[in-house]
């Protein structure tokens, strides 16, 4: 999975982003210089990308799971995919 850009957020989780880098600011008393900045970004988005991760294996072994459970079509007689290879005859 790629990294997760600002521009590839939600509003919601560009709001939480906002509000983290507020509450930061507020507890060193100051302005964030720019090593800082991003350290909270990059930890925000780390945390996001791995929640995202999860749902989208959780979704990948659903479909997996699904896929083998599925039952074959009675009413077909043969099943042409099944004998032939995906690329062809080698």
């Amino acid at each position: 999975m790629k990294r997760l850009t600002q521009q590839d957020m939600t509003e919601s989780e560009q709001r939480e982003l906002k509000t983290r880098l507020d509450r930061a600011r507020k507890a060193q008393g100051r302005e964030l210089t720019n090593s800082e900045n991003n350290r909270t970004k990059d930890e925000y988005i780390d945390e996001l990308m791995a929640e995202k991760e999860k749902i989208a294996s959780k979704a990948r072994a659903e479909k997996r799971r699904a896929k083998a459970n599925a039952t074959p079509s009675t009413s077909a007689t043969y099943d042409w995919t099944a004998r032939t290879h995906p690329r062809g005859r080698r």
